[in-house]
């Protein structure tokens, strides 16, 4: 679980209620596994954070963590999913291309569809620089041209349209239209505001993307 506050004050009270309810229910939290993480205000830089306890037992200051799969940075910055979804890409294509090399090019072009179009929590990629993003694109373009045993400098734009398969700006808009469209119909109060707030960095974001 993450607990998200504005001040260490506040963050104390919530961890208060989660003790009092884990020693109702008999639980423990793990301190060891439970991390601490400030997130940046622009340039401004909090050195100087108060020790935050879980029983008892001070949490352990990070500077980035890893939850449901996605990489999260104190600086709010996506390079590093973004290069985890790179390199997990380059393993899945690999595994296709080595196991699957005799088979069909229709055959080729499902599993690519299956394996390698995923790209999970993309979403979410607000903040990231052009190179990263730019080694993801290229990945995505050359495991398809591996799997199906293209010529490396070909037509990237050409190999997806005559195969009819997405290219990689394609399923980035796709998903982050899906993200905003659950967003929007979501009984949650907040979870609809992030949708609705025209001042949001992800939704001007996504914006961007559709306008590009």
């Amino acid at each position: 679980m993450v607990l998200l506050s504005p001040s260490i004050g506040a963050l104390r009270k919530l961890m208060r209620i989660c003790e009092r309810y884990a020693e109702a229910q008999g639980l423990r939290y793990n301190s060891k596994k439970s991390e601490l993480l400030v997130f940046k205000a622009g340039k401004k830089v909090y050195a100087n954070v108060p020790p935050l306890y879980l029983g008892g037992v001070a949490l352990n200051r990070v500077e980035r963590f890893k939850y449901l799969g996605h990489w999260v940075s104190d600086n709010l910055s996506d390079d590093e999913d973004v290069e985890r979804e790179r390199r997990a890409l380059a393993v899945r294509c690999n595994m296709l291309a080595r196991r699957f090399a005799r088979c069909s090019d229709s055959v080729k072009v499902t599993l690519f569809k299956a394996y390698c179009q995923s790209f999970y929590t993309c979403s979410l990629w607000v903040r990231y620089t052009q190179r990263a993003y730019n080694a993801l694109r290229v990945q995505y373009n050359n495991a398809f041209r591996v799997l199906l045993e293209l010529p490396r400098y070909c037509s990237a734009s050409e190999m997806f349209t005559t195969r009819r398969v997405d290219s990689f700006k394609a399923i980035i808009r796709k998903r982050c239209a899906s993200m905003l469209r659950r967003l929007r119909t979501s009984s949650n109060g907040i979870l609809s505001a992030l949708a609705d707030r025209w001042d949001s960095a992800i939704l001007r974001h996504w914006i961007r993307l559709h306008s590009d």
